[in-house]
């Protein structure tokens, strides 16, 4: 089955080895590109150049991530950061597998009801804006743990980042609008005039400049870890904290350590997935939504057919409502996960399924264990067959707000991805109990699910999706388009998609989603919400032809600034 959304602009390139970002004044963002070499998808062009100079250079998969994922800091920073946190999965040319987490953590001043009014109210301004709302980030050390793994040093990856936030880059007409949109929310939150601010509007082709930034950068570049959990950096993010009741401590920042993960694996009608571990819900999630539609006839329903969404979104039900109960930070709480993703049990979770009548939150709830939304993703496949699916976030566009003065980056709203109150949903509508609870040091529940698909124990396909709680389900739809429903990688990506997440218990349509589909779920007895875009999935693909050559195919989402750089 071969579907076109777009007509792609195909791009073949042969491009020179340079240390610096040539073109950082005038770019172009390739939307798909086929090549033999190398690939990478992120969600700006000049920061997918940064990790094709690291391939070009020499570098794996690893080090081109690294360096994309430290200028998206830069030219990104509505999600892009080294003030977040986020997940690393990778498969390595000799076989390994990871799973880094370096996912923000609470504060070790972070009470349970630190939300909460005297009357225990959650205060969902506190946790979503400001100061307070920022967990310990964990990008960095993220970044400095994954660098075993790759050939290059820091200073070389780094490079273009430093380059990018001291000399400048123009903007986008979107980034432009965004600016202008955020002005008084910057000029609410900072106590300091900041990058993202100036007196005259935004448009697209001005320049931003970054000087702080490049200086907290360097720092990293010249010190390593410590130039920014220790020093100068350091001092300025307590500073920062200490203008209004903030409370990341010198203590919090040499404290925070990554965590390597047990990789979540499992197989998919002859292909094997790798993805994210708890604290993601995303792993789980994305097991239970297969193994729930696995033999019940999904290929030959049809893509976006009534009963295709229908199976599919009531999956979706189940797996949140699951999400909602069981899980939180494996670290502080007992999660049962493969209870959860059995076959007897996710069986068990559909057998009240009715094809052609709208299953209801209010009835479908957490299954009976017996025990036994802003992000952004880079992918990254190299010349040898290392893969890296990495997604990071500052959880809402542009985090908590606030730049730390005098180093130029923005801090996390990350602490309201916690359940500030039992059952009161978060800034993406998710909600959770006390195994989601704040606790000093605990990691907060996420839905970043960087994932690689293996076939015959290669690459097959790197993916992964900002988006909170769509992430998952996007993955979900992503992944069984191009198994499924044979899908070319373009049209996966990019063919209109849609959501369900327990509660609020509604269908999630994207603009330009079928109408006879939509009108069939309505009839079904579904509520139907739309909006203008669901996630900006960044995926490539490798096929090998009959003479064992490679063919990689990146696509980098219509949705947004996303751009593939390749050889």
């Amino acid at each position: 089955m071969k579907i076109l959304y777009l007509l792609p602009v195909i791009v073949f390139v042969s491009l020179t080895i340079d240390a610096q970002i040539q073109q950082p004044y005038n770019y172009t963002n390739n939307k798909e590109v086929i090549c033999n070499n190398g690939a990478v998808v992120s969600a700006h062009a000049l920061a997918s150049e940064a990790g094709l100079l690291m391939l070009k250079k020499g570098g794996n998969a690893v080090d081109a991530a690294i360096s994309t994922q430290l200028a998206l800091a830069v030219v990104y920073p509505g999600a892009g950061n080294i003030g977040g946190g986020g997940f690393m999965i990778a498969h390595l040319a000799n076989g390994k597998n990871l799973a880094l987490d370096f996912r923000e953590t609470a504060p070790l001043a972070a009470t349970r009801d630190m939300y909460l009014d005297d009357k225990g109210n959650p205060q969902l301004e506190l946790s979503q804006n400001g100061r307070l709302s920022a967990g310990v980030p964990g990008s960095v050390a993220g970044m400095f743990t994954a660098l075993q793994y790759a050939k290059l040093d820091m200073r070389t990856l780094i490079a273009p980042a430093i380059q990018l936030a001291k000399y400048g880059f123009t903007i986008s007409e979107d980034q432009a609008n965004s600016f202008n949109y955020m002005k008084s929310a910057f000029l609410k939150y900072n106590s300091q005039p900041v990058a993202f601010v100036k007196n005259k509007a935004w448009v697209a082709g001005d320049t931003l400049i970054q000087k702080e930034l490049a200086g907290t950068l360097e720092r990293i570049r010249d010190l390593g870890k410590d130039g920014f959990y220790k020093g100068i950096t350091a001092g300025f993010i307590v500073k920062e904290m200490n203008i209004k009741n903030g409370i990341i401590s010198l203590k919090d920042l040499d404290k925070y350590t990554v965590r390597t993960r047990e990789i979540m694996k499992f197989d998919y009608q002859g292909h094997q997935i790798l993805s994210m571990p708890l604290p993601s819900s995303g792993g789980i999630i994305l097991q239970q939504l297969l193994g729930m539609v696995s033999g019940r006839g999904l290929d030959t329903m049809g893509f976006n057919s009534p009963a295709a969404t229908q199976l599919m979104v009531e999956a979706e039900r189940r797996a949140f409502a699951d999400r909602a109960f069981y899980q939180g930070d494996p670290d502080f709480v007992k999660v049962p996960v493969n209870e959860l993703v059995s076959t007897r049990y996710l069986n068990e979770r559909m057998s009240d399924f009715v094809p052609g009548k709208a299953g209801s939150s209010d009835i479908t709830k957490e299954g009976l264990v017996k025990e036994s939304t802003e992000t952004t993703h880079l992918s990254v496949i190299d010349k040898w067959g290392n893969a890296v699916s990495l997604t990071t976030t500052l959880n809402g566009g542009y985090g908590s707000k606030t730049v730390v003065a005098g180093a130029g980056f923005l801090l996390n709203n990350e602490m309201d991805d916690f359940s500030v109150k039992p059952g009161v949903p978060n800034m993406y509508g998710a909600v959770g109990n006390e195994k989601n609870a704040i606790a000093p040091g605990k990691r907060m529940l996420s839905s970043m699910t960087p994932t690689i698909v293996l076939k015959d124990g290669q690459p097959f396909m790197v993916v992964g999706t900002p988006g909170g709680t769509t992430i998952p389900t996007s993955l979900f739809q992503s992944i069984v388009n191009v198994i499924n429903f044979k899908m070319e990688a373009n049209a996966a990506v990019n063919y209109p998609k849609f959501h369900h997440q327990w509660l609020p218990d509604t269908v999630t349509l994207e603009d330009g989603f079928d109408k006879n589909t939509a009108n069939t779920l309505k009839e079904y007895g579904y509520k139907l919400v739309r909006t203008g875009a669901i996630g900006r999935t960044e995926m490539i693909t490798i096929s090998t032809l009959p003479n064992g050559k490679k063919v990689i195919t990146a696509v980098a989402d219509r949705r947004g600034d996303d751009a593939v750089a390749a050889y």
